[in-house]
């Protein structure tokens, strides 16, 4: 092997080069799965790969390239400009006058501005180019519609660990590509650590293994032993998959209101965790709090709007890390609070008519009377006054067209 091939970084040379090396994403990759059956039978039409780093989309477009008959053509949105993608397209022009096929492979796809991607366009419609697209952002955000509709989507899910071990034994194995050439001891407890802080990414196992072989000294034995304080060293801080602006942000606070709503305690404080061990702004999740304790708590434990605000001045006050405690507070609090959503109802509700039905004028003796003239227009004449009567209630018009938009036994 040349000192070239060697310099490259593991998780690069031991990219899969056939299915039979591919582990994991079974649920596209399975036997019998479309997918699987295109890739084989050398069928694959447009499609666009897309799930978190580390997780094969790059691996997965080389096993094509490696499959196919077809010319393969690679770019990455990253560096490729507009001149390089209508290079390559017209390159694939010419090959397919010649008969031949071509692949288009754009790593990074999201990067691509509109008018890049709108080149692609015309080509992917006349089957001059089949495309074939990796992103780690959600493609119904980031890429247009009209590629979409030509294309078929694949979700690559984070890498089980188990998936993650055999993968690691691999590297750990083979001699032309991997670790097999040097005298290594890899303990089941060092690994199981490595696959369990990668968290889903194959690219930080391998890269953490091979750190751990290549800085470890041989013991007397002559064998490099990496056990789980190697292994510890070599992965530090696990990195959770959390784009602010992305598919895990949103995702993340759905599940974590959600969770709420459905009164799990439990579920509730893991995606507060999750939150402020990836620096989710604390303000953020305390906003959340607060419109959640009106919306979902609402009139049932009024105090639950009262701890979410006094749980944004307390981060504001006090900062972080301490700011997690009072955020805790208010989740716990709030998740096993009895809900009720009649407020948001009833502001919806009554919304709805003001947007769409004639606006009700104020009845008259319901009007501002405390100006000269006011009386002359009958405006205050006629109102009863509620403290004057038995419990402060009395009965009068307040709406001219009565609608009923609160219902706190019963909110629809």
């Amino acid at each position: 092997m040349d000192s070239l091939f060697k310099s490259e970084p593991l998780a690069y040379r031991m990219s899969p080069r056939g299915m039979d090396e591919y582990a994991g994403q079974r649920h596209i990759l399975g036997e019998g799965k479309l997918l699987r059956r295109a890739i084989e039978a050398d069928r694959i039409t447009s499609i666009i790969l897309y799930g978190p780093p580390g997780t094969g989309k790059t691996a997965l477009a080389r096993v094509i390239a490696n499959h196919t008959r077809a010319r393969f053509e690679w770019l990455n949105a990253a560096t490729a400009g507009l001149q390089e993608i209508r290079k390559a397209i017209a390159e694939a022009r010419k090959e397919r006058k010649a008969g031949r096929k071509t692949i288009l492979f754009l790593d990074e796809i999201h990067r691509l501005n509109k008018l890049q991607q709108d080149a692609l366009l015309p080509d992917v419609e006349e089957g001059n180019v089949t495309l074939i697209a990796a992103t780690v952002e959600n493609p119904f955000f980031y890429v247009n519609s009209a590629l979409l509709s030509r294309s078929q989507v694949f979700e690559l899910k984070p890498l089980q660990q188990e998936d993650l071990l055999l993968i690691m034994k691999a590297a750990l194995r083979d001699r032309e590509r991997g670790l097999g050439g040097m005298n290594i001891q890899a303990g089941e407890e060092a690994l199981a650590h490595l696959a369990r802080v990668s968290d889903g990414d194959a690219r930080r196992a391998l890269s953490a293994l091979e750190l751990a072989a290549l800085t470890t000294a041989p013991g007397k034995d002559g064998v490099i032993h990496i056990d789980k304080a190697v292994a510890e060293e070599s992965i530090q801080k696990k990195t959770v998959v959390y784009d602010k602006s992305g598919d895990q942000h949103y995702d993340t606070i759905s599940a974590f209101i959600k969770s709420m709503r459905g009164s799990d305690p439990d579920a509730a404080i893991y995606y507060l965790a999750k939150m402020v061990y990836a620096g989710e702004d604390p303000r953020f999740i305390a906003r959340r709090l607060i419109i959640f304790a009106s919306e979902d708590i609402g009139l049932k434990d009024p105090m639950a709007l009262v701890l979410a605000v006094a749980a944004l001045h307390a981060v504001e006050f006090v900062g972080m890390p301490e700011g997690r405690i009072p955020l805790a507070h208010a989740v716990l609090y709030a998740a096993t609070a009895p809900k009720n959503n009649a407020s948001i109802v009833a502001i919806d509700r009554a919304l709805k008519d003001v947007a769409e039905e004639t606006t009700q004028e104020v009845p008259d003796h319901l009007k501002d009377a405390h100006y000269r003239g006011a009386e002359k227009l009958g405006h205050g004449t006629g109102y009863k006054y509620p403290h004057d009567y038995p419990g402060a209630r009395v009965e009068q018009e307040y709406l001219k067209k009565k609608k009923k938009y609160f219902n706190f036994d019963k909110p629809e």
